[in-house]
């Protein structure tokens, strides 16, 4: 199954900015730890801190993966323009923060993109990731006659 985790603004200086919010492990060498502990997976990871860069790979893959993990930082709150990219694709997407972002600025409580995605995960650290590939993982076709909704 292949997904890809798309990461936005701000989130490859992780490990190195705002350690006690986003914690002291850059993202990277979390990602090798989730490509090892879910070897059935086909991950790959995307990062951007330019909005157009980052619909430009939403349009590229949303049509063949099954897929998308998005943390759009900033952008969660901002973007129209990216929830619409999410509303033209058929790949299913979870939104993930590092954060908990109901207990942070209220600006951060409004999420533009949340209405596009199939669900949202928040507050765990770097394992909300883990998180929602769990998810994906759970519709992997146990039977014959499974279809994935939206993929």
């Amino acid at each position: 199954m292949k997904l890809m985790i798309i990461n936005g603004p701000n989130l490859n200086l992780l490990g190195v900015r705002e350690k006690s919010v986003y914690g002291n492990r850059s993202f990277e060498d979390y990602f090798e730890e989730l490509k090892n502990a879910f070897p059935d997976l086909e991950l790959e990871y995307f990062q951007s801190n330019n909005e157009g860069t980052l619909i430009d790979k939403i349009h590229e893959i949303g049509f063949t993966y099954k897929g998308i993990l998005l943390n759009a930082g900033g952008y969660t709150h901002t973007s129209v323009a990216l929830a619409d990219a999410l509303a033209a694709i058929t790949t299913p997407v979870i939104e993930v923060h590092i954060s908990n972002i109901y207990a942070r600025e209220a600006f951060r409580h409004k999420s533009m993109i949340a209405g596009r995605c199939i669900g949202s995960i928040s507050g765990f650290g770097l394992e909300s990731y883990r998180l929602a590939l769990h998810y994906f993982l759970s519709l992997k076709p146990k039977k014959v006659g499974f279809e994935f909704k939206n993929a």
